[in-house]
């Protein structure tokens, strides 16, 4: 299976030993009820075996709604799939979900939701900062209109959070932003954390930007989520995003879905450049 034959949205790689994993949405699917997700696996970021389901969401009554943006990360030994389903009051969160291998099965594993009760999240990710385990994840403009990105520390096993959201900033506030889209809502989306060679700490999310779907960054003083921080100018603005940064034998890569049309879609890689102080791509 080729690239352009992957209908994903919300791509995302697991680098292993030379062998890549990629997860997504399901995205003949997007916004219905999914099932799921799968796992392709492949050695040359063109060619992958699959689609293998990895989690079953009717098995284990996730399966209300929509399921979306599956992140694993290696943690401690294990696989934990952070991802998106609707809670049972309706709301959507990020749960947290664990396996002994990235091709699953996948089984819940968090107590709930480990985004906030009362809030609609979406597109939870993993990062640790000093031994902390936090999720970063978006609180939807479909709740607060200005949607938001914020941070909240985790249970060293992951199961519960253990501290009160932060939030870094709203969907309207970067300068680049000049209008809402119908409606008047502003859209945050996939936040990544990436850290540069020299220790600068990056995050990579998504908004619309005159109506294109566009990858953007932010970089933070002194290489902490918790200090001020710079929108940078935008990474790219062609209707893709959702994206993230992963090592290969070759160099770093960008990853995300575009067109962001459905049915469309499907998981593009662009060489990346750690430049130390920000990230460049090769477009």
């Amino acid at each position: 299976m080729k690239n352009s034959e992957i209908n994903i949205r919300d791509p995302f790689v697991l680098s292993e030993n030379g062998t890549y994993y990629i997860y997504g949405t399901r995205a003949a699917s997007f916004g219905i009820v999914t099932g799921g997700f799968d796992v392709y696996i492949g050695n040359d970021l063109e060619n992958w075996s699959g689609p293998k389901e990895v989690f079953n969401s009717d098995k284990y009554g996730l399966n209300r709604g929509s399921n979306w943006a599956p992140e694993v990360h290696k943690y401690k030994g294990a696989y934990y799939m952070f991802a998106t389903f609707i809670k049972p009051d309706g709301l959507r969160g990020t749960y947290i979900l664990r396996s002994d291998s990235p091709e699953g099965p996948f089984a819940p594993h968090s107590k709930g939701s480990a985004t906030p009760d009362g809030w609609e999240c979406i597109d939870g990710t993993f990062y640790v900062e000093d031994g902390v385990p936090y999720i970063v994840f978006c609180h939807e403009h479909t709740q607060i209109i200005d949607g938001t990105i914020c941070y909240m520390p985790l249970s060293d096993d992951l199961t519960e959070s253990a501290g009160d959201p932060v939030t870094l900033f709203s969907a309207s506030s970067p300068h680049y932003i000049k209008e809402a889209l119908g409606g008047g809502h502003y859209v945050t989306d996939g936040p990544f954390m990436y850290r540069t060679k020299t220790g600068e700490l990056l995050m990579l999310w998504s908004t619309f930007i005159g109506g294109n779907y566009a990858e953007c960054l932010v970089k933070f003083e002194g290489g902490s989520i918790k200090n001020r921080f710079v929108h940078l100018d935008p990474m790219t603005n062609d209707d893709g995003g959702h994206g993230m940064l992963f090592d290969t034998d070759k160099g770093l890569y960008l990853t995300f879905h575009r067109p962001n049309t459905s049915g469309s879609e499907h998981p593009v890689f662009i060489p990346a450049q750690d430049c130390g102080d920000s990230i460049t791509v090769k477009l």
